[in-house]
């Protein structure tokens, strides 16, 4: 039987329900972690396959180590689920919408800036209040609301004394007008897997599950279907996290995630997700 490598540097309720599911199918499965891992860039194709196996599910929460992982087990021939090109695009907030722009996806009106007073032309352009993300990061971490400017005057002070290049690159949203929600759907190869709704916290305006966003099951009707696919094929496809918004104007995504979370699209009856993964792992080791 061939074997199926996953990499983390995090056991979350995701690696343990996929290892549990692999364990169930009698599947050959190499957990490892990253922060132990010493890699060898003379090492051969064979040596590296028999670490790591025939295919690799790469599941880090470190955008960075998952991105360098990746680029070695490639070097080796290593088919890795999801490609190096998919993480540097999903990994980062601007690539990711510059992807989805150039394929026709909708998407909220996003402008990018390089210093305070760039964040401000943006405003200007899409009104108070605004969103600003970092253009790395997950959980809705440093996700702010700049409702007026001296909200925004303390952001971005806090922003420039943290002192990291990757946070004097500002990225800049239109706040919405949708329900108090967002989409959650889970893309595997060429399907649509699972779709929820998030419902923020009464504490949070961020709908994150990992912010204490809880879900419910969400119907996948053809325009959500044909635009989540079109954003999943956007950035390259392979296990993908499409989020997307009910604007007036219909849906507009807002991010694709590379090692998507399902803790909560499983909380809300999708408890094939782990199946399915596997599933797309198994066919392509079998290539």
């Amino acid at each position: 039987m061939r074997s199926i490598g996953l990499v983390y540097d995090r056991i979350r309720f995701e690696e343990k329900a996929i290892i549990e599911k692999g364990k169930e199918k009698g599947l050959n499965i190499k957990p490892l972690d990253a922060k132990t891992l010493c890699l060898n860039v003379k090492s051969s194709n064979k040596e590296s396959k028999t670490i790591f196996g025939d295919v690799v599910l790469q599941r880090c929460i470190s955008y960075f180590r998952g991105l360098h992982v990746t680029a070695f087990l490639e070097s080796k021939g290593i088919d890795v689920i999801n490609s190096l090109s998919v993480a540097q695009i999903c990994g980062n907030k601007i690539l990711t919408t510059l992807a989805l722009v150039e394929a026709g996806v909708p998407t909220p009106n996003t402008l990018i800036a390089f210093s305070p007073e760039g964040v401000y032309e943006a405003i200007g352009n899409v009104g108070y209040p605004a969103v600003l993300k970092p253009i790395i990061g997950s959980w809705g971490r440093l996700v702010a609301l700049l409702k007026d400017k001296d909200t925004t005057d303390a952001i971005l002070e806090s922003r420039e004394l943290l002192n990291n290049p990757i946070y004097n690159i500002y990225y800049i949203q239109e706040t919405v007008n949708r329900p108090p929600r967002d989409i959650r759907t889970i893309v595997v190869g060429d399907r649509i897997i699972a779709s929820v709704y998030r419902y923020a916290s009464q504490e949070d305006w961020r709908t994150n599950v990992a912010r204490g966003g809880k879900t419910t099951p969400c119907p996948l009707t053809k325009e959500l279907e044909d635009i989540v696919l079109k954003a999943a094929d956007a950035v390259g496809g392979g296990i993908l996290g499409v989020d997307a918004m009910e604007s007036p104007n219909g849906i507009l995504v807002h991010e694709v995630n590379n090692t998507v979370e399902f803790k909560g699209a499983m909380a809300a009856g999708a408890t094939n997700i782990p199946d399915e993964i596997l599933n797309y792992a198994i066919g392509l080791a079998r290539r």
